[in-house]
C-alpha cells in the first residue's frame, strides 16, 4: 500500500483528502505544518507528499526545499504536490524551482487529486 503524507493546516481539507485517498487504497498520514513533515520523514518512508503552501511554522515552499536538500537521497527524491489557495501568486516555475512535481489549486478537485497522486506513485 502506498503511503501518502499530507501537510495541511485545514482539518476540513485534510479529512476530505484522507477519505478520498483511503478509498483509493492509499495509507494516509496527516500533519499540520512543514516542520512536522520533516519530523515524519525522519521516522518513516513515504511514497508521496502533499504540501499546502500556506501553513504556520514552516510553509510548503520552504518545506519542499528542505525535503529536496535531505541527505537521504531516496527521501530527497519523493514526489511532492503543492496544494494552494493562491495559485495566482505562484507559477508552475516557482513550484518546480522549490522542488514540486505538480500542484493542485483549492478548492480541491478530487478527481485531479487522485489522478496526480496515482501518476506520481506508480
Amino acid at each position: 500500500m502506498k503511503k501518502v503524507l499530507i501537510a495541511e493546516d485545514s482539518s476540513v481539507i485534510q479529512n476530505l483528502a484522507r477519505k478520498i485517498l483511503e478509498f483509493q487504497n492509499f495509507e494516509i498520514h496527516a500533519v499540520k505544518n512543514g516542520q512536522q513533515v520533516l519530523d515524519e520523514l525522519a521516522k518513516a518512508d513515504f511514497d508521496i507528499i502533499l504540501l499546502d503552501i500556506n501553513m504556520p511554522v514552516m510553509d510548503g515552499m520552504e518545506c519542499a526545499r528542505a525535503v529536496r536538500a535531505l541527505s537521504d537521497a531516496n527521501k530527497a527524491k519523493i514526489p511532492m504536490i503543492a496544494i494552494t489557495g493562491n495559485a495566482r501568486n505562484y507559477s508552475m516555475e516557482d513550484f518546480k524551482e522549490a522542488g514540486f512535481d505538480d500542484f493542485l489549486a483549492k478548492p480541491l478537485n478530487f478527481d485531479a487529486l487522485v489522478s496526480q497522486v496515482k501518476a506520481l506513485t506508480e
